[in-house]
């Protein structure tokens, strides 16, 4: 019987869909992108018309000879990479290198790692969209002459191992920005005063706060304002002038895109957006469930639709209605208006199976995984439940001709707060189930009044999430992009990260200042969004990739000539550690190269001494009383060593701590499982460790 060959980008993907397609059908992995642009050159011909010199990934040799392989014995060869514009760039290419015709109906698309889905796409192939891949060419040939053409000026005339970038430094730009209005701002006086207020009888304490003077809205801007107003309400009689009381509804937020999923899982679960992205990406494609085998729990990640399909919406309905009772089912099901700029093809971020609760996968994926699909699968469910009702009331209470107002909800029906809960970047909301009581010509008894002042708070510095929402909110980006571009500025050394704050460093100060002055257009968010808006339109088929290309490269020439002769050479200094060089007993510094932070010798080049840089863990080495320190291996899982290693050969797997065993005086380590951690004895044979749970 004829037999079929399916690519796709990863193993994980391949293996969920081999279990769908049976013995008839061989499924290949390309494990990303097989062919780009050289590493060492350009690799685009400026002077004929852009054309890219592509080549093939180093490594992905024996990979493409297996495939051509595998495709000579094919009877039917199908392209399947995900579902976007690189996805449509990978299968491009593979289609050249396994001599495809791209006009043939090699292409397959699925927004979730399902049987239905995987089987109903084999049904419907189609030709390989050209006009995706140029948008995709497109973006790699901007973003190539962007970066090699500018960062060999920033090396020579700053320091090397810089980057520019077309996105990533309009966003430092965004950055910067900031820190200059947190510095430049003046703060601004103003008072609150708070009563704290009873009914007629010493009953039912609540609080009402000054609002202005005969019911208009005044501020208090001194002490001496604030003191005129005490003094007023100080002996006079309180009275509820007014009290409304109405029903209020709360509606539930739409299914997540890729913008509002790296929002909420930095606000809610604490996730980097590159985290975040790493547990979305392997729930995609495939983890092994329960009773199913391996099978995608939701669908792209990377999308900026709310759309959902009507069949996921019958599936999420009949869920609702079986669970938690008609009473949270609406009448029908609720849309979601997507915005103007997004693009449509995809759905919204959602379970590919609603039944499938964040519960029964718990044991079979890990701890970011249960974290990360329990989120999505909450907002999901959520958003096609019904609203949440809440009894409310808003009061005005007068004294002497000062207006206070005071104001309580309670909730009355839950709706979908019985799923999921707004989060923002300082708080989640809570629901009180007892509404204040108040009546108009009610006087009330005064307990406490509590004058306080207060200055304008500085705008916030940027959190991954309100970046990403800003990016968004700009034009600048789209959802492939957060992650890798917030990812590029911290790495470059640019922006650091404080807590959940970014800040911007001196070096990216400095080069953002030099972007600015010579590369204007590069870091405005006004042109780096009207080019994503035209890289949109040529995916729509509505402008040629090489025109958009010359449009963009001729002024460029132009500037890029003019920052070579006007940009001054600047120095910074390196940041010094207290590391001792042991060649020369200087203090090291600490530099940073494409692979990330390590210490040098300020000596260089008659010192050439470089050392990793490493986190001492603050205990000591039971072998050679040396410090026992953290490092990663080659696959960045972290292990613990003497710092003497390899002379020394004590390691451990699991992080050290300053406790010893009490049984028999070994280093005591912390072991860390899906659901929490447990401190054991570094020796697996110590007595202590017996009745121990290993999981918690």
């Amino acid at each position: 019987m004829a037999k079929s060959l399916v690519i796709v980008e990863s193993p994980a993907k391949a293996k969920s869909i081999n279990k769908y397609l049976g013995k008839n059908y061989t499924v290949m992995a390309s494990i990303g992108h097989v062919r780009d642009l050289p590493k060492s050159t350009l690799g685009v011909d400026v002077e004929d018309n852009f054309e890219p010199k592509y080549i093939t990934i180093r490594g992905k040799g024996d990979l493409l000879a297996k495939m051509k392989k595998a495709a000579k014995s094919a009877d039917k060869i199908y392209l399947a990479a995900d579902p976007d514009r690189e996805g449509e760039a990978i299968s491009w290419h593979l289609a050249q290198l396994l001599e495809l015709d791209e006009k043939s109906k090699c292409r397959i698309t699925f927004n979730e790692v399902t049987k239905n889905a995987v089987v109903a796409s084999l049904k419907n192939p189609r030709s390989i969209d050209i006009d995706l891949v140029n948008s995709q060419q497109a973006r790699r040939v901007l973003d190539r002459i962007v970066g090699y053409k500018i960062s060999p000026i920033l090396w020579k005339k700053v320091k090397r191992g810089l980057s520019a970038g077309r996105v990533q430094s309009a966003v430092t730009k965004m950055i910067v920005d900031r820190e200059k209005e947190i510095e430049n701002f003046i703060p601004k006086e103003y008072w609150t005063i708070t009563l704290a207020l009873t009914d007629e009888k010493g009953k039912h304490p609540f609080e009402a706060r000054y609002y202005g003077i005969n019911g208009k809205k005044k501020e208090i801007t001194s002490d001496k304002d604030a003191q005129k107003i005490l003094d007023t309400v100080k002996d006079n009689e309180y009275t509820v002038t007014k009290a409304t009381y109405s029903e209020k509804k709360k509606h539930p937020l739409p299914p997540f895109t890729t913008s509002t999923l790296l929002q909420d899982a930095s606000r809610k679960i604490g996730f980097t957006s590159q985290r975040t992205m790493s547990a979305a990406q392997i729930l995609y494609e495939g983890v092994n469930v329960p009773g199913k085998g391996p099978m995608g729990l939701i669908t792209y990640m990377r999308t900026d639709s709310m759309r959902i399909s009507t069949e996921a919406l019958s599936a999420v309905r009949e869920f609702i209605g079986e669970k938690y009772g008609a009473e949270y089912l609406p009448s029908k099901p609720n849309y979601y208006k997507t915005g103007k700029d997004a693009q449509d093809a995809h759905e919204a971020i959602r379970p590919t199976d609603c039944t499938i609760t964040p519960d029964m996968i718990q044991k079979s994926v890990t701890a970011d995984q249960y974290k990360l699909y329990k989120l999505i699968w909450e907002r999901f469910v959520a958003c096609q439940m019904t609203s949440a009702l809440y009894d409310t009331i808003a009061a005005d209470i007068n004294c002497g001709g000062v207006t206070f107002k005071a104001s309580g909800n309670a909730i009355k029906f839950y709706g979908y707060r019985a799923v999921y809960i707004e989060g923002s970047d300082t708080l989640v909301e809570k629901d009180s189930k007892k509404l204040l009581k108040l009546t108009e010509g009610q006087t009330l008894l005064l307990d406490t009044i509590t004058p306080d002042q207060h200055f304008t708070e500085p705008p916030a510095r940027f959190t991954e999430a309100s970046l990403i929402e800003a990016m968004k909110d700009a034009g600048i980006g789209r959802p492939s992009t957060y992650t890798p571009t917030i990812t590029t500025i911290i790495g470059r050394g640019y922006v650091a990260r404080e807590k959940k704050m970014l800040k911007p460093t001196e070096l990216g100060s400095i080069v953002n200042e030099i972007m600015q002055k010579n590369f204007e257009s590069i870091v405005d968010a006004e042109f780096t969004a009207a080019m994503e808006a035209d890289l949109d339109k040529v995916e729509e088929g509505e402008r040629d990739w090489i025109d958009l290309l010359k449009e963009f490269y001729n002024p460029f020439k132009v500037t890029l000539e003019n920052a070579e002769k006007n940009i001054d050479k600047v120095q910074i200094a390196d940041e010094v550690s207290d590391e001792i060089c042991d060649k020369c007993g200087r203090n090291m510094v600490i530099k940073v190269s494409k692979f990330g932070k390590f210490l040098a010798c300020p000596g260089f080049p008659e010192c050439k001494n470089t050392k990793p840089i490493i986190k001492d863990t603050g205990v000591e080495c039971p072998k050679c009383k040396a410090r026992i320190v953290e490092r990663k291996s080659k696959k960045g899982k972290k292990f613990f060593t003497c710092e003497n290693a390899p002379q020394c050969d004590f390691l451990l797997w699991d992080q050290p701590i300053k406790a010893a065993c009490p049984v028999c005086g070994g280093i005591m380590v912390k072991k860390y499982f899906k659901k929490g951690s447990v401190t054991l004895c570094s020796n697996p044979e110590c007595s202590s460790n017996k009745g121990k749970k290993t999981e918690e």
